[in-house]
């Protein structure tokens, strides 16, 4: 597999990048190559969009392209461009089809969930009519997708309207008075999600597209741990089983039908290391990975990447993988059962980046010639032609919305960031923790909670002070915490605090810690070394948890439910459920402008 680079002009030059795009081959546009012997097929691949219409902010709206020396500090920084919106992205994806006769575009789910408030208010209706304005043809289902169940999943792709009370709980479906939503224009695929009570797949398994006479199959599969990650509620009634499984089974029944040509979508995927880069005092540094991270020339995916024993484990037959979940972005060729190189790619994540990849299709064998297939990274940059068709879609959206996305809540002092330091602890995660622990709809018969606990995967966005004087509105806060998750206030005793915060490190854990954000008053040390909480040191306003003593502990119903691994959080007894961790929050910031970050001193490593 080859590589090629590329970005928009202007927004490379001025981010100090590489100046010059490669180009494709003249011809790439669909003649056959080799005599007339292959067609090449255009595979426009994103992932993990997440309601991102409007261009995301902060950290999230920005793409690594290379990296300088920070004269004040001597020590080196990302350079940076500003990516992603859905209007841009509509027109790069149709910029980068033109000339080609075969073009899919395809994704590896989680378009919807976890989504800022012009998304969320209307159920994620209105990303799911955008990506289907712009061309998607299929995408895999990812966890987010169930973020409200399996039956809204399938509203999603097959349409219809929900009788949600118009505007209750700051949601409103089918708000344009037609009173209709069609449902996606692509087709979503699970191969390795089965119903319970049928034995079927809730959604087909995979779907063949065929272009200039050119077959070619999409199966899309959804990691198999999504029950541990979503609310029980979501996925009740469900099987996740084994990617490897379900997609190698239906080999044989693609090769009936006569296709050879095969592309795996699925919502898992790699984790990148830090990579060496060599500034120009000659010096190696630690830094980020650039968007054009390939593996194989100099770099590789973390050894303990979930996708790596998948990819390994894939039938040979599929040709290229398209993966997602956690954001990265890469280009690798892991090598299939036969020991032979496969593309697997991700795109980062919020609409920032495309994936182009050339899959050479041999008239001969009928396959895709493995060898010469190629790929390259394309940024959404900013310095593009916006699409009308999603500006009037937006426009409309953000005039339904702003009475309740414009209220402001309140102000800060600076950037508060979801960034967590060396031993885990963010700014922003004690902000909600607080506000969790302050919300009181989780009092209840003289019970108030001493401990609020949040799952750092929760908090989706930064708070970034803007030139607004540092005003947070109600929509900015929604794109911190868009799931309208319960909260939940229970009884745990100190031992159950000790094994909680062990989870963190353990278990479904182990390759990829999560350590929980925790309110004020609460504190602990962990060793580095062991991975565990270091004995006598967890402490609520100074004084030692006691193992046998009963504490009140606040958190979201996710959580609650044993989600992220953390099924310490079922041991408890008591359980009442409040209102929504939005409302904690919007209300805590209220209180408590205008905010200035404290310390982060509740959470200690040795």
């Amino acid at each position: 597999m080859t590589r090629r680079l590329s970005m928009g002009l202007a927004a490379a030059t001025a981010a100090g990048a590489c100046a010059v795009a490669l180009a494709l081959p003249a011809d790439a546009g669909g003649a056959d190559h080799g005599g007339g012997g292959t067609v090449p097929i255009q595979l426009l691949s994103y992932n993990d969009f997440h309601g991102n219409l409007e261009p995301p902010t902060g950290s999230s709206g920005r793409v690594v392209v290379d990296h300088k020396i920070d004269p004040a500090t001597g020590k080196a920084v990302d350079v940076t461009v500003d990516a992603g919106g859905a209007e841009y992205m509509s027109t790069h994806l149709s910029s980068l089809r033109q000339g080609h006769k075969v073009s899919y575009t395809v994704t590896a789910g989680d378009l919807i969930g976890a989504s800022p408030l012009l998304s969320a208010a209307f159920h994620d209706e209105k990303t799911i009519d955008a990506l289907s304005m712009m061309g998607t043809d299929v995408s895999a289902v990812g966890n987010h997708e169930f973020d409200e169940g399996s039956t809204e999943l399938l509203r999603m792709q097959r349409g219809g309207c929900l009788d949600d009370g118009a505007g209750a709980n700051n949601q409103n479906s089918c708000p344009d008075g037609a009173g209709t939503f069609d449902g996606a224009g692509f087709s979503y695929l699970d191969a390795n999600v089965v119903r319970e009570d049928t034995g079927e797949t809730l959604l087909p398994s995979y779907t063949i597209k065929k272009q200039n006479g050119v077959p070619v199959a999409f199966v899309g599969l959804t990691l198999k741990e999504t029950p541990s990650i979503v609310t029980a509620a979501g996925v009740k009634g469900l099987q996740f089983t084994d990617e490897v499984k379900a997609a190698n089974a239906l080999v044989p029944e693609l090769k009936r039908k006569g296709v050879n040509a095969m592309v795996i979508l699925i919502h898992q995927g790699g984790n990148l290391p830090k990579e060496d880069w060599t500034g120009p005092d000659g010096k190696t540094y630690q830094v980020n990975p650039t968007y054009d991270y390939v593996c194989g020339k100099g770099g590789a995916l973390a050894p303990d990447s979930p996708i790596i024993p998948i990819a390994k484990g894939l039938d040979p037959a599929y040709d290229a993988i398209v993966t997602g979940h956690t954001h990265q972005s890469y280009s690798c060729t892991i090598p299939d059962p036969a020991g032979q190189p496969r593309t697997v790619t991700s795109a980062s994540s919020f609409g920032r980046q495309l994936t182009e990849t050339i899959l050479p299709y041999s008239r001969k064998t009928k396959d895709i010639v493995r060898p010469d297939v190629t790929t390259r990274d394309v940024i959404v940059t900013r310095d593009v032609a916006k699409d009308a068709r999603i500006t009037d879609l937006i426009t409309r959206s953000q005039a339904q919305i702003a009475p309740i996305a414009n209220k402001v809540l309140g102000t800060i002092t600076t950037d508060v960031s979801k960034t967590q330091n060396a031993a885990g602890e963010s700014p922003l995660g004690d902000l909600i923790a607080d506000a969790q622990l302050a919300d009181p709809s989780t009092v209840t018969g003289g019970k108030t909670p001493q401990i609020a606990f949040m799952n750092p995967g929760g908090i989706r966005a930064d708070l970034p002070y803007g030139p607004d004087n540092g005003q947070v509105t109600f929509g900015d806060a929604f794109t911190v915490q868009p799931f309208n998750n319960y909260m939940v206030s229970l009884d745990l005793t100190g031992a159950d605090l000790y094994a909680l915060l062990n989870q963190q490190w353990s278990g479904a854990n182990a390759a990829s810690p999560k350590v929980l954000q925790v309110s004020k008053g609460f504190t602990y040390s962990w060793s580095a070394a062991t991975k565990q909480v270091v004995p006598g040191s967890v402490r609520l306003n100074g004084v030692a948890v006691d193992s046998a003593t009963t504490y009140r502990v606040v958190t979201n119903n996710f959580l609650q439910g044993g989600g992220d691994g953390f099924a310490a959080f079922t041991k408890g007894t008591g359980v009442y459920y409040g209102g929504l961790d939005i409302d904690s929050f919007a209300s805590y910031l209220q209180k408590v402008s205008p905010y200035t970050p404290g310390a982060l001193n509740r959470i200690t490593v040795q």
